[in-house]
């Protein structure tokens, strides 16, 4: 079966304000079931080598620049009074940022849903983490641990070949309307707001500004770069472990694989917000 990629295009978010980032990251380790199968590399035996073996080069890190927004500032003629402009809340420090940052989202997204997920301690620093990991293409479940998708993960069988049950994808309904719910043109301005803060926990991680930039923006190219299947998915059944029987859907990175298993019109969903997100980030 060929990948076919959605029209979309390339997904671009840079789901500034981390922690959402993380939640459109979260929607995407909703899907992490397969058997409870690990969403990292399955590791083959390795045999020894009698001679040295060559350095794992890593990944380049990403560079970029998120803009920053304009000032509010409106130019007025002497005539004109100036109209004074309330000043922004001041940015607590890192490490007392949890509470300010709960309420600058909620107060702009108030859903019951997202609320029980910033309900985590240390929001921005495990923000900053989640996206270096899906940067790489990896989900760190554990920075974030959600709950279970609704229902139980269900395959059938035709004969000898295994299929993905569709309606495994209305399991993840409930926390994409979540993410559905949150403005992005606010998020991108909350974004703005406190990017002192996301900084100081990209530096704590050994990242500069613009690399902070393009890690978020690689995050969100790996989501807009999954491929939309509407067809049904084959699985092969290795040990306990489900797998995609297309090589190709096996390559793919494990946030993408995951995105998968949340189906076609999830997957179409969460890109659309992504995009929106990006745009304003990349256009104040």
């Amino acid at each position: 079966m060929a990948v076919r990629k959605s029209s979309t295009g390339k997904f671009v978010l840079a789901l500034g304000s981390s922690a959402v980032l993380a939640f459109i990251l979260w929607a995407v380790y909703q899907t992490r079931d397969i058997s409870q199968q690990s969403e990292l590399e399955i590791m083959g035996i390795i045999p020894q080598q009698p001679v040295q073996q060559a350095a794992i080069e890593e990944p380049p890190i990403p560079s970029a620049e998120i803009p920053s927004e304009p000032s509010s500032t409106a130019e007025v003629s002497e005539s004109t009074p100036a109209i004074s402009q309330p000043d922004p809340p001041s940015l607590p420090t890192l490490d007392a940022s949890d509470d300010f940052f709960r309420d600058q989202l909620l107060s702009e997204t108030p859903d019951t849903g997202l609320k029980l997920w910033l309900q985590a301690d240390d929001l921005i620093r495990r923000s900053a983490s989640y996206i270096d990991g899906m940067a790489r293409g990896s989900l760190l479940g554990k920075v974030f641990p959600l709950s279970s998708p609704d229902g139980k993960f269900t395959t059938h069988k035709n004969g000898d070949q295994i299929w993905l049950n569709a309606g495994n994808y209305e399991r993840y309904n409930k926390t994409i309307d979540i993410l559905m719910s949150v403005d992005m043109q606010q998020v991108a301005g909350l974004f703005h707001r406190i990017r002192p803060l996301l900084e100081s926990a990209f530096a704590e991680l050994g990242y500069r500004p613009r690399q902070m930039d393009g890690l978020i923006l690689q995050s969100l190219d790996n989501i807009l770069a999954t491929p939309v299947i509407v067809e049904p998915l084959q699985l092969v059944r290795e040990s306990v472990a489900y797998q995609f029987a297309d090589p190709e859907l096996e390559a793919l990175l494990p946030i993408q694989k995951q995105l998968l298993r949340a189906g076609p019109e999830n997957t179409r969903r969460l890109q659309k917000q992504a995009l929106a997100l990006k745009n304003a980030l990349l256009n104040p």
